[in-house]
């Protein structure tokens, strides 16, 4: 069923009124982790909004330490924390949100991104705010070509420096960015099996992710709000083998390349990419 981008952004915040008990997160995050365990995912980054539902009185630092009370009730997965800056509400608050979520490092928060309303809110007005997220030692991305086009990820790029790119999508807009993208090993975190309803690829033979990765761009395979869309990583990949050309070695081979573009110290990765490589079930 069709679900347009600005019409899915609306549903996203009508449900959030629905959520106003510091113990409701506690309950999704840990229901969230066992989802993520149930389809053997060693590993996750997973975003969460604050902004949100601060303007329903509720406190950044009490949200996500009461996301991480959940997510450390199953051992199975790693899960890190990632806070959506949210841009539909300004760089302002973005800022106070940021000074916020620099007290919770402890609870696992690795970086920060803006998602949100990418078409009417461009990256540029965020620079000094993710410059400052650097400079607390946050890791940065930012949802980018996605409702907007070519012209957004360079925003996000230039602007921002962020490390990676959420969607990317529309990239292949403009030919020398995506040579860009390539040669700056900028890592792409694609979501195609949410890229059809939300109308931002008509057909899913259309994705470009076949294309990117046939390119060399650091193409990785991520879940977009898995229980609104209906999905999950284990589909995601599925998709990639049965209907866009993806071999068991190229659905490895993309694994691997979202263990390096993971925000985690280098000794943890080689760990992950030496249990993944030498899986047995790979044969």
């Amino acid at each position: 069923m069709p679900f347009p981008l600005p019409h899915f952004i609306e549903v996203w915040v009508w449900k959030n009124q629905f959520l106003r008990e510091y113990a409701d997160f506690t309950f999704i995050a840990e229901a969230v982790a066992r989802d993520l365990a149930r389809q053997n995912i060693r590993y996750a980054e997973i975003f969460c909004s604050p902004p949100d539902f601060v303007r329903h009185g509720l406190e950044t630092q009490r949200l996500i330490e009461a996301i991480s009370a959940g997510l450390v009730q199953v051992k199975e997965t790693e899960i890190a924390i990632v806070v959506d800056l949210v841009r539909d509400f300004g760089p302002k608050q973005a800022a106070t949100t940021l000074a916020e979520v620099y007290e919770t490092r402890e609870y696992g928060v690795v970086g920060v991104g803006i998602g949100g309303s990418e078409q009417r809110e461009p990256p540029a007005q965020f620079k000094q705010v993710f410059h400052t997220a650097r400079t607390m030692g946050f890791h940065t991305s930012a949802h980018a070509g996605e409702a907007a086009g070519a012209h957004s990820i360079w925003g996000a790029i230039n602007a921002l420096q962020v490390e990676r790119i959420d969607h990317g999508t529309r990239a292949e807009e403009d030919e020398h960015l995506v040579e860009y993208l390539a040669a700056q090993c900028v890592p792409i975190e694609m979501c195609p099996l949410s890229n059809l309803p939300t109308g931002v690829v008509a057909r899913i033979e259309d994705h470009p992710v076949r294309r990117y990765f046939e390119r060399g761009l650091v193409v990785t395979i991520n879940t977009d709000d898995p229980t609104m869309f209906g999905s999950s990583l284990a589909e995601e990949y599925a998709l990639l083998e049965q209907q866009l050309g993806f071999s068991r070695d190229d659905i490895r081979t993309l694994i691997l390349q979202g263990i390096q573009a993971a925000w985690l110290p280098d000794e943890r990765k080689q760990e992950l990419t030496n249990v993944f490589a030498h899986d047995p079930h790979w044969l």
